[in-house]
């Protein structure tokens, strides 16, 4: 069972909700925020294992090169160019399709692996945890998250996504089994919550709702919700203890009050999930 932490913008707390869910729940967490994982401050896992992402990338042998162009053409990302009696390869655009090794007619391409990033794994306790970890000026997550989405396929895992609804949170969505969508009640937080619900309604994936940041002005969330007809699965109140184990880089379950929360959080959650 793979269930997604989303929302639709930064700041909303969706990897406190998410590494807190996954030590109560087990199984795997996976930082799929690859661009930003920080879910590992507050696990502190014992790093065991790194590897290394990388992608296909062009190279242009040219004693065989004629300049036909062909590979320049069939590049559908503008990763290749023709500068005089050179093709050009932009490495950063290349997304590693090979279709213009296979468009050349003089063999004059071959490939070599180019790193992108790197997938941690490791334990904080009885969980196993990953994270992928995206190079300084590197622009394409997609291929870490689908490594990290591959590890754990067949596992029990709580995948914490990326905010936003970029292309990176839908690789890291697809297959899941249920959505939690994690907001707050502002008028920011509606704005971008109503984007992610699209998002999911969109990829016919059921979802749920968690309000961080409880507080008198719940109400605008809580009318959203009704309205639409989506399930409300618990709300994490807006306190200064919170805000204070947090700060310490410590998981909110440290605290007996917030552990009996979460606790019940993950027991709707199964539930529900039982049910969808």
């Amino acid at each position: 069972m793979q269930i997604s932490v989303l929302s639709g913008k930064g700041g909303t707390g969706k990897t406190t909700i998410a590494t807190n869910l996954a030590v109560i729940m087990g199984g795997y967490y996976v930082d799929c925020d690859v661009e930003e994982p920080n879910g590992f401050i507050f696990l502190k896992p014992n790093i065991s294992k790194s590897k290394d992402v990388s992608i296909p990338t062009p190279q242009i042998d040219y004693t065989k090169c004629t300049l036909c162009k062909k590979c320049v053409q069939v590049c559908q990302f503008n990763a290749l160019g023709i500068a005089g009696n050179q093709v050009l390869v932009f490495e950063k655009l290349c997304h590693g399709c090979g279709a213009c090794l296979l468009a050349c007619p003089d063999g004059a391409i071959s490939e070599k692996e180019r790193a992108i990033g790197k997938i941690d794994a490791g334990q904080s306790g009885e969980l196993k945890c990953l994270q992928g970890v995206l190079n300084v000026g590197e622009p394409m997550a997609g291929p870490i998250i689908r490594d990290l989405k591959e590890m754990v396929k067949e596992e029990s895992s709580l995948i914490d996504c990326s905010p936003g609804s970029s292309c990176n949170v839908v690789k890291a969505i697809s297959g899941a089994h249920y959505a939690i969508l994690v907001t707050e009640p502002t008028a920011f937080g509606l704005h971008d919550l109503k984007i992610a619900v699209e998002l999911v309604r969109k990829l016919k994936l059921p979802f749920g709702l968690i309000i961080n940041r409880g507080n008198d002005d719940n109400r605008m969330i809580i009318d959203y919700c009704e309205k639409e007809k989506i399930r409300l699965l618990g709300v994490i109140p807006f306190d200064r203890k919170v805000a204070e184990i947090y700060s310490r880089g410590n998981l909110l379950i440290e605290d007996e009050h917030y552990r009996e929360l979460f606790e019940e959080l993950a027991d709707n959650i199964r539930e529900v999930v039982r049910c969808s």
